[in-house]
């Protein structure tokens, strides 16, 4: 049988704001060369069914939906549910807008500094409100973005991208025509049951964030920078990062949005072998409903559970 380890429910905030900072990941090693495609491996019947089970008792515990798809990199071995399902992505696209401006500008565009007005700024802006007028640089802004999931830090990568437009447009050539990038923060977050608009799915989510941090649409070194920046994020200690195994390093992009939207997207490294990238969606019914990062957080312990426990029998 499946272990679900029960962590305790929290109520809902309404914003996505940081809570303590990560662990130091200084003393990891940059990032390997992409990996080859594995043949995939896949689960056994009664691990599908498990799994099938744990997921939907989560559900019905936390009175939520719930999508989640996390592939194992090494071995192709893949969990799913409710993949192909639309869900809000909320500042989740904080680490695809980081990832496109990587391809757009590289490691050596980012000391370009881009300044900005008090009109610029948007509701949590953190970093930015603190440098109105002097601007900050293009590598400042992504940090910003990613790691304190500054809105007006990642407004403003949009417009570097060339909008909303021309990040949807970046992703459609990387081979997303699945995630739907229409506003900028803080409208995206409404998250209206139904509407196509700023939603994805939790398997485009997870192909897309392998294919900019872990596959070949970045370079080795925006790649690593990219990933230092999803490990140095404050926003998500109590999200995938606390379904994680002891000592598998875990980089991510939290996300939060009406109708009790509870996102984190990640890339988690074992100690040894190829990372995992994982999508867990949550969305409640009401306009006004709270989240629980525990959902999160139990979602992706089930998920690494299995995942762990394949690598170690292979």
């Amino acid at each position: 049988m499946l272990l679900l380890v029960g962590l305790t429910a929290c109520g809902g905030a309404p914003a996505d704001v940081p809570v303590a900072p990560a662990p130091t990941q200084a003393s990891l090693e940059p990032t390997a060369e992409p990996s080859p495609t594995p043949a995939a491996a896949e689960l056994t019947d009664a691990e599908a069914g498990q799994l099938t089970a744990a997921f939907a008792e989560l559900e019905d515990r936390y009175d939520a939906r719930l999508g989640l798809h996390a592939v194992d990199t090494g071995t192709g071995l893949e969990i799913s549910h409710r993949p192909e399902e639309r869900f809000a992505y909320a500042s989740t696209h904080k680490a695809l807008t980081a990832g496109a401006v990587l391809a757009a500008v590289g490691v050596d565009g980012l000391d370009e500094v881009i300044t900005y007005g008090q009109d610029d700024l948007v509701s949590w802006s953190p970093v930015t409100e603190l440098h109105v007028g002097a601007g900050l640089s293009v590598g400042e802004l992504a940090r910003a973005a990613v790691q304190e999931s500054d809105n007006t830090a990642a407004n403003l990568l949009l417009e570097v991208l060339g909008g909303p437009q021309g990040l949807d447009d970046d992703l459609t050539d990387l081979g997303d025509t699945t995630t739907e990038v229409v506003r900028t923060e803080p409208d995206l977050n409404e998250a209206t049951p139904g509407d196509a608009r700023d939603t994805s799915t939790p398997r485009a989510l997870v192909e897309t964030l392998r294919a900019y941090a872990v596959d070949d649409a970045l370079p080795a070194a925006e790649r690593d920078v990219l990933l230092e920046w999803l490990r140095g994020s404050v926003t998500g200690d109590d999200l995938i990062r606390a379904g994680a195994p002891e000592g598998w390093v875990v980089g991510s992009k939290s996300g939060a949005a009406g109708y009790g939207t509870r996102n984190d997207l990640a890339v988690v490294h074992p100690p040894e072998g190829a990372p995992v990238v994982i999508a867990v969606l949550s969305s409640r019914d009401g306009v006004d409903a709270g989240y629980d990062d525990a959902l999160v957080a139990e979602a992706a312990e089930v998920a690494l559970e299995v995942l762990s426990s394949h690598r170690a029998a292979g």
